[in-house]
């Protein structure tokens, strides 16, 4: 494993234990050149699951892609990346526990509602605007009012 600060090869484990999720083993590593320590996690390899977009095209499944939505629908709110990164493993295990090879970007957005909702109501609003496409504040208030149920 490559050093993330001095691209060293030689990095060994100092220790290792299963991550947070149960799906992941998390690894201390500490780089033998420089000195300093990281953290790698190692997943099992899954099937790419392929998600069907609106306009039916295929686009591979990318955690990175999700992280990002879900990071930018909680910008200046009071969840912490621990929180997030939890958020992202259960909407993933939803995500393979369909045991479908393709999904629907419908079906995986209302997977990502359902857990944002239990994470931050504003963060949910706020994802729920682009995912739902509001085009006027009426359905913006309509979303409100479900959420306010």
């Amino acid at each position: 494993m490559k050093c993330p600060y001095c691209n060293e090869e030689d990095t060994r484990v100092i220790d290792s234990r299963p991550a947070d999720d149960g799906s992941s083993i998390r690894r201390r590593r500490q780089c033998d050149a420089c000195g300093k320590r990281f953290t790698t996690y190692e997943k099992v390899e899954t099937i790419p699951i392929m998600i069907i977009k609106k306009d039916k095209t295929r686009e591979a499944y990318s955690r990175s892609k999700l992280e990002e939505g879900i990071l930018r629908s909680c910008h200046k709110r009071p969840v912490s990346a621990s929180q997030i990164q939890n958020c992202v493993n259960q909407i993933e295990n939803d995500l393979y526990n369909l045991e479908k090879l393709e999904v629907d970007s419908s079906e995986l957005g209302e997977i990502v509602m359902d857990r944002i909702k239990d994470l931050d109501k504003v963060a949910y609003v706020r994802f729920a605007s682009v995912y739902r496409e509001f085009k006027d504040v009426n359905t913006f208030m309509d979303e409100l009012k479900k959420l306010l149920k």
